[in-house]
């Protein structure tokens, strides 16, 4: 497989495991009833921050549960005039650039600065992605061969599932003489064999119902007809013979055809009632596919602005939410991210945007919730400033209802907790005290065990928990120094076969412990880096 090079690779390709493990910290929730300081249990959550350092955060909980991915990462336009800045020149980002690919970053062209910017995050979003789960991409023209050559070398050429093309417009743009009507989202699994099962059809629509017909009043219903022929390469020499319509009609195959069942199989479909030879028994023979015995629609990598809406639907759904113009420049239409929800989630997924934009992720969860008695959460994290006055304000609206009139719409209903990013965990080689212990003792449990961390109820205040016939234990306490002795060991009530104690220091020797099942490990210096 070729690999794509580009200036600062070598700078940015390891460099999501050397970001700081910041903690996230609850700001406010919001439900029904307003906002409130106080925590509402929400699993929703939008988060403001830089998303590199942001899906490193959401590690402890959520690597390797998050069932669907979805994000609208700048298109590498050039343009700077969007609301979201879209040339990768945002002054954040430079001052990354410079600290993480240093004075050569100055250099770059944007392409350059797009690939470092999106490989260390497509590296952590690979690492939050359940194995049955899909990621999907927005991209446009100026950088999907680019976006393809990284995702092939991040989630595995044999993961890619489609590049689907979106009909974004409905009508060409009169000021040019060649527009582009499409986008792309490009979709990779994190385990393409679980596509089959994991991939959900589409539901008829009533265009789609009004295609079966039943003109012979079959007693399972409407059918529409598929030939029955297949090409003569891939036949077998049973599916070779003449064919006898019931009107008596001798239907011999050109040379390149052959019959798509064997002889017996399709005297059996015959019998059955399932083949159609035309209203007067003379045609050549078509298989009925029946829509009761449908679950749903196949998808196709084509998708019409008519069923998932396009961008002048998509800025008149922002307009409507905040009651003027201009809010958000090119957001998605929420039926596009619907669709992709739809096909690719569970009602209890989790579904995550760290390129959250206007909000329309989360807008669409809500109303798929909303409709199906769904219980599927969101994670949304945006780094702009606009995370506030936008991003989570929208929310609030789809959550509480908004427009006026014959604009007017019902609330979602839903809550959120709102997010900062705050101290990292670990300063230098030391533990960060200002995190606090309950945010320290989750992390060592997710680095020892990559389980979300369920705080137990033990009254014995320094167990973690057991897994897999260890138990966990982070004796540690704030400004002193703990230490691992028999007197510590005594007081003990919870043991596994293993029993992994981390404490600041030990007086127990090696071979004691060995015969005790103790493993110590040192504080900070044996806490893993993620």
């Amino acid at each position: 497989m070729p690999t794509l090079e580009w200036i600062g690779k070598e700078k940015v390709i390891n460099h999501h495991q050397e970001v700081p493990f910041r903690v996230l910290e609850r700001q406010y929730s919001f439900d029904e009833n307003g906002q409130t300081a106080s925590d509402n249990g929400s699993e929703n959550m939008i988060i403001r921050g830089d998303n590199l350092e942001a899906l490193r955060a959401l590690l402890p909980r959520y690597e390797g549960r998050v069932k669907c991915i979805y994000i609208d990462p700048p298109y590498n336009t050039g343009n700077e005039g969007w609301v979201y800045n879209d040339n990768v020149n945002d002054p954040k980002i430079r001052k990354w650039l410079g600290e993480v690919v240093g004075k050569e970053g100055e250099d770059l062209t944007r392409h350059d600065k797009w690939l470092c910017m999106m490989y260390p995050r497509l590296k952590l979003l690979h690492k939050l992605l359940a194995e049955e789960g899909a990621i999907f991409i927005s991209v446009d023209d100026n950088a999907q061969t680019l976006l393809r050559m990284i995702c092939d070398e991040i989630f595995g050429v044999r993961n890619f599932l489609a590049q689907i093309v979106w009909q974004k417009r409905t009508s060409p743009d009169a000021r040019r003489k060649v527009s582009a009507g499409h986008e792309y989202v490009c979709a990779y699994f994190k385990n393409v064999d679980c596509a089959d099962s994991s991939i959900n059809l589409l539901n008829f629509s009533e265009s789609d119902k009004s295609k079966y017909k039943n003109p012979d009043n079959d007693p399972r219903g409407p059918w529409v007809s598929t030939d029955c022929t297949a090409q003569a390469g891939h036949g077998t020499k049973e599916q070779f013979y003449t064919m006898i319509t019931p009107s008596g009609r001798v239907i011999e195959l050109p040379d390149n055809l052959c019959w798509r069942f064997t002889k017996p199989r399709m005297d059996e479909e015959i019998a059955a009632g399932r083949i159609w030879f035309g209203s007067d028994g003379k045609g050549v023979p078509r298989k009925k596919t029946y829509l009761s015995e449908r679950e749903g629609r196949n998808l196709w990598t084509w998708w019409p602005n008519s069923e998932v809406g396009h961008t002048q639907e998509a800025t008149k759904e922002i307009t409507t939410i905040f009651e003027k113009t201009a809010t958000f420049d090119y957001p998605k239409p929420v039926r596009l991210i619907q669709r992709i929800i739809q096909i690719a989630t569970k009602k209890d997924s989790i579904i995550l945007d760290s390129f959250a934009g206007s909000g329309t992720t989360a807008h669409a969860v809500l109303n798929m919730n909303k409709a199906d008695g769904g219980h599927r959460k969101f994670i949304l994290v945006e780094m702009m400033d606009y995370a506030e006055t936008i991003t989570a304000e929208r929310v609030r609206r789809v959550i509480k209802g908004y427009g006026q009139g014959k604009n007017a719409v019902e609330g979602t209903g839903g809550s959120f907790s709102f997010y900062e990013l705050g101290e990292p965990l670990l300063i230098g080689e030391n533990l960060n005290e200002a995190v606090g212990s309950e945010k320290i003792r989750e992390y060592v449990w997710f680095t020892e065990t990559k389980l979300p961390y369920p705080p137990t109820e033990s009254e014995e205040p320094y167990y973690l928990g057991a897994n897999k016939g260890a138990a966990y234990y982070f004796y540690y306490e704030p400004q002193s120094v703990t230490v691992l002795d028999h007197e510590f060991l005594s007081g003990l009530r919870e043991r596994g076969e293993t029993t992994v104690i981390y404490a600041d220091r030990c007086a127990i020797s090696p071979e004691k412990l060995r015969e005790l099942g103790i493993v110590f490990k040192k504080i900070p210096r044996d806490i893993s880096r993620l």
